[in-house]
């Protein structure tokens, strides 16, 4: 393969970046767009259940649109952060989101009016049959809102209250860096570099960078506190208004799972997590301390700490992916040649990665920050995965490639999983075969302890902040508590200002980012399992699971693909068997190696 370059192409989806003339064009398109169907649904003769079909493909067309626009500049901020046109694309954005939410409110008080014998009949109706489901759960998630005048206020209120906050919190972090000693000099990093250091081999940068991070989350606490705090009053506020008691209730609902799931899956990652600790105790003695710190969790043993070039990481991200399917494979080549990957380590990135889907363009374009290590293949083969699901839906209604976060994950770990467990089982020696172990379960440490503690976190959080403001040392003390309680008191160190430091905590597009990962990362290893069983012939009905992922519950999800309730223990039990097998490996492996 030749040499790859590591910046994306966004051109293709509209030329030109923040300047781009065609973006424009297509944004004020949506404006006219937007206020024909409002004038259309504030009209008496517009709101039938004749004019339903007519309303639905207007809807999902301009919601299209504005998805690829949206995209588009979360792109170009991700890319660079101090882009300051696109900041004001994205304000813009966010209006056109808010006049959108108001015609959508007022399309919710049609679906919503259809008497339910008329509404049962029209489900039966061949144009609404594919669509029949998203369309259902719209309603009866409309039933449960306040009245249309009510629920357009928020959504406008949202644009300058709400959603500011959430752009704020990316306009503060955008401005950070950290000045860290490497090499004998010192080096100015930013806020996404820094943190690629916690998973340097040295512990010397390991804790120095943890330490000049907490120094800048500490610097900034009182904005941060301020923005976590106005967040939340603002969501808090708008369930109170919608009676809505439970803060758990819109996140599930978004994750089409049941609390009966949610509960299921903690108890089953709660009993597995002695044998991980197990893990992480041998872990420290390799490393040759009493614990881990916060600042351990990603630091690599031996082979896991080589680097690997990024064509190299491509080559063997596509051959691994070809073990399974040569739909997959063929695919990460072509988002590899077509430059879909953001992957170079610049200052003024944004930090993290992801995945973003352009529905028009029927593309996906990758953002990280490569760092050559494992984890670095790993995270891009994660990403992979998520562009992989888009694409097997591309083709699909709109409404059905809108799939919850929980499956979305599915697809990216499954991804992940491909490419390290064949490492695992091709390592030239017990020292690396040892170190990838290791690598992978630090994913299971991830899943199984930070998510959980993230979930305690914002559970706890949000019952407090119902009693009013909270100040950044509350905000540590409930941090270090969650944190001990999901980590079982194992680490010598732990990270109070994590709730400054995690983006997740601040995007308002999704009510707590957290448990669909544990759900995504165990429903992929039991997935994985029937992939190991049945071989190649998987491959099929692998995306045939993925195609259903926006017209079902997960429970119907899993019943129908999978043949398992997942209300019950069993499934989850068996995925967290599969890591517990690794740990006895891993245990197992210590006694013949030595680093």
């Amino acid at each position: 393969m030749d040499t790859l370059k590591q910046t994306w192409e966004l051109d293709s989806i509209f030329p030109d970046g923040s300047q781009s003339a065609a973006l424009r064009q297509m944004l004020a398109a949506l404006k006219q767009d937007i206020s024909e169907l409002d004038d259309c649904l504030c009209r008496e003769n517009c709101k039938s259940a004749e004019n339903l079909k007519d309303i639905l493909q207007r809807v999902e067309t301009i919601s299209a649109k504005l998805v690829e626009c949206a995209a588009f500049v979360g792109c170009l901020l991700a890319q660079n952060v101090k882009d300051s046109q696109a900041k004001v694309l994205m304000g813009e954005i966010m209006q056109l989101r808010a006049a959108l939410s108001n015609v959508d409110t007022q399309f919710d008080q049609l679906l919503v009016s259809i008497p339910d014998q008329q509404w049962q009949a029209l489900l039966q109706e061949e144009w609404l049959k594919p669509i029949a489901f998203p369309v259902n759960e719209k309603r009866e998630l409309a039933a449960k809102k306040m009245e249309a005048e009510k629920e357009a206020l928020a959504a406008e209120l949202a644009v300058d209250g709400y959603n500011a906050w959430s752009q704020m919190y990316d306009t503060i972090i955008g401005n950070l860096s950290v000045t860290i000693m490497e090499d004998g000099q010192e080096k100015t990093f930013s806020i996404g570099q820094a943190l690629n250091l916690l998973s340097e081999p040295d512990r010397k940068v390991r804790a120095e960078a943890f330490a000049q991070l907490k120094r800048v989350w500490q610097e900034q606490e009182e904005v941060l506190a301020a923005t976590l705090n106005h967040l939340a009053g603002f969501r808090l506020s708008l369930y109170r208004n919608r009676g809505w008691d439970d803060v758990l209730a819109e996140p599930l609902a978004v994750n089409r799972m049941s609390a009966k799931t949610l509960d299921a899956m903690w108890a089953a990652v709660n009993a597995g997590k002695p044998k991980l600790v197990k893990y992480m105790e041998q872990k420290a003695k390799l490393l040759g301390i009493d614990k881990l710190a916060w600042y351990d969790l990603e630091a690599p043993l031996g082979a896991a700490g080589k680097k690997m070039s990024y064509d190299e990481a491509a080559t063997y991200i596509i051959d691994k992916f070809a073990h399974f399917s040569s739909e997959l494979a063929d695919f990460a080549q072509h988002a590899f040649t077509q430059r879909w990957i953001e992957a170079e380590d610049r200052p003024f990135k944004q930090p993290g990665g992801f995945c973003t889907t352009f529905p028009l363009s029927k593309q996906s374009r990758i953002f990280s920050t490569y760092s050559g290590t494992i984890q670095g293949v790993a995270t891009l083969a994660h990403e992979l995965g998520h562009a992989y699901h888009s694409f097997v839906t591309r083709d699909l209604p709109f409404f059905l490639q809108d799939y919850p976060m929980n499956v979305a994950e599915t697809a990216s770990t499954f991804g992940e999983l491909l490419v390290v467990d064949a490492a695992i089982k091709n390592a030239s020696s017990l020292e690396e075969k040892l170190a990838l172990l290791d690598d992978k379960l630090q994913r299971g440490v991830a899943f199984f302890m930070d998510i959980h503690c993230r979930f305690l976190f914002e559970t706890r959080f949000y019952q407090a902040r119902k009693q009013g403001l909270l100040t950044a040392q509350d905000f540590n003390r409930i941090m270090l508590e969650a944190q001990q309680e999901a980590f079982c008191d194992s680490l010598s160190e732990y990270h109070p200002y994590f709730w400054a430091a995690k983006l997740h905590f601040y995007i308002t597009d999704v009510p707590f980012y957290n448990f669909p990962y544990t759900f995504g990362y165990l429903f992929s290893m039991g997935i994985y399992a029937r992939a190991l069983k049945e071989g190649s012939d998987f491959a099929q009905r692998y995306r045939q699971l993925l195609q259903d992922t926006g017209r079902m519950t997960v429970e119907d999800l899993a019943q129908k693909h999978l043949g398992v309730d997942l209300t019950q223990p069993a499934f989850w039990e068996e995925a967290v068997s599969l890591v517990l097998r690794d740990i006895d490996e891993f245990l197992a492996l210590c006694d013949k190696v030595r680093f």
